[in-house]
């Protein structure tokens, strides 16, 4: 794929996703761990930047991922086009390891 520079980048998606980011990482930080040192914080801030570039270089080339109502609705388009199962599958013949037979147990042979 190309640069285009007429495709747009879905910057309300890429802050909300950085936001959600950052909290839970900050959070884990702050309570998971003994770290309370500001210089983290700001790393998550600098970090939220640096996604936000490469998110919006890649829209630029044209990468563009589903949001999930987009997912569920083509799942419920391929399950719908799919034809529905017409006869049930039957049990496999029996062979030498799932016979229940005399072949699986031999008799000892009598002295």
């Amino acid at each position: 794929m190309a640069w285009d520079s007429t495709r747009p980048v879905p910057w309300k998606r890429l802050l909300i996703e950085w936001a959600v980011i950052g909290v839970i990482v900050a959070a884990v930080s702050y309570f998971g761990t003994d770290n309370r040192r500001v210089e983290s914080y700001i790393s998550i801030v600098l970090a939220g930047f640096v996604y936000l570039g490469v998110g919006a270089v890649l829209a630029k080339l044209g990468y563009a991922r589903k949001s999930l109502k987009q997912i569920r609705t083509e799942t419920a388009a391929r399950q719908a086009a799919a034809p529905a199962p017409t006869a049930v599958r039957g049990r496999p013949a029996p062979t030498r390891r799932t016979s229940t037979g005399p072949s699986n147990r031999p008799k000892k042979k009598k002295r």
